[in-house]
């Protein structure tokens, strides 16, 4: 621009000698004029740039916080709705555990009002529990009592003179009565003495124990002078066994005597092996108080 102005004075001076004054200065006001002009449009230009480059710059600035605010929002939206799928699936489950209670017919606040009778039911199982923990320890120890018997007299059972069985919970020595007696007699027979002396040695290793001779028979009818009916000879027998026991050492404290007659038969009395069966002295181990424990339902 500046060339192009100098270029005009030139222009103009070499022409003066042959312009009027006039015109002459008329044209160098001008070539000034535009010269001034064509500044100001220079400097606005360049002020228009600096303007134009600092806006690029601020422009540039809003663009990355707009990206990274996008960016944000996109982690929030992300955020929310992971947040809002686990607070469904809450939802979810809640109304599902809550349906189930009410199946059941209980709700969060009845349990609560039960709270009171649950407590007692618990007590109530404790006690049963209790109770069942000293029928199992009284059960082991009547079964380790029934297993010492059984080594105490195993000859005696493998000779077939002695059975020991459990009945109505309690062990019992069982001796047939045709080792001990003769048909209709209460005097103890040879052999019915030695199978008892070895009974008698046995039991006297129970010092704690209690023990009732018991004498049972058969259904056949006996009368005679001294026995009016079996129960007086089942019973006559058991004393002439208790008495013979005595003998041998066992303390009379710890014995009783009973009679059952024909009523209490561990077998059918229709076949002579099964008379020959109830025909017997039972040797009962009364249990201790300590074991008599009340099994519940």
């Amino acid at each position: 621009m500046r060339h192009h102005a100098s270029h005009i004075l030139l222009v103009l001076l070499a022409g003066a000698a042959c312009v009027p004054t006039g015109r002459y200065e008329a044209a160098v006001r001008d070539a000034q004029a535009s010269h001034t002009q064509t500044q100001l449009c220079n400097t606005e230009l360049s002020a228009r740039a600096l303007e134009t480059a600092r806006l690029d710059e601020a422009l540039a600035g809003l663009k990355t916080l707009s990206d990274q605010r996008d960016a944000n929002l996109v982690a929030a939206l992300q955020a929310t709705k992971g947040t809002q799928g686990k607070l469904d699936e809450a939802t979810a489950e809640n109304a599902e555990l809550r349906k189930e209670l009410e199946r059941l017919g209980k709700d969060a606040d009845k349990l609560l009002s039960e709270k009171g009778t649950l407590a007692g039911a618990l007590d109530q199982a404790r006690a049963r529990l209790a109770e069942l923990r000293k029928a199992e320890a009284a059960a082991g120890a009547r079964a380790a009592l029934f297993h010492q018997l059984a080594l105490k007299f195993q000859k005696m059972i493998d000779a077939g003179e002695l059975k020991i069985s459990l009945r109505d919970g309690r062990m019992v020595l069982e001796l047939a009565n045709d080792v001990l007696f003769d048909s209709g007699l209460t005097d103890i027979k040879p052999g019915g003495q030695q199978a008892l002396k070895q009974v008698a040695a046995g039991l006297k290793t129970l010092p704690t124990r209690r023990f009732q001779v018991a004498g049972h028979t058969d259904n056949v009818p006996i009368q005679t002078a001294r026995f009016s009916s079996n129960w007086e000879l089942s019973t006559a027998r058991a004393v002439q066994v208790a008495r013979f026991l005595v003998a041998q050492g066992v303390k009379p404290e710890e014995l009783s005597a009973a009679g059952y007659g024909e009523f209490d038969p561990i077998a059918p009395n229709a076949e002579p092996s099964g008379r020959a069966r109830n025909r017997r002295i039972e040797i009962t181990l009364q249990p201790n108080i300590d074991e008599l424990v009340a099994i519940p339902q």
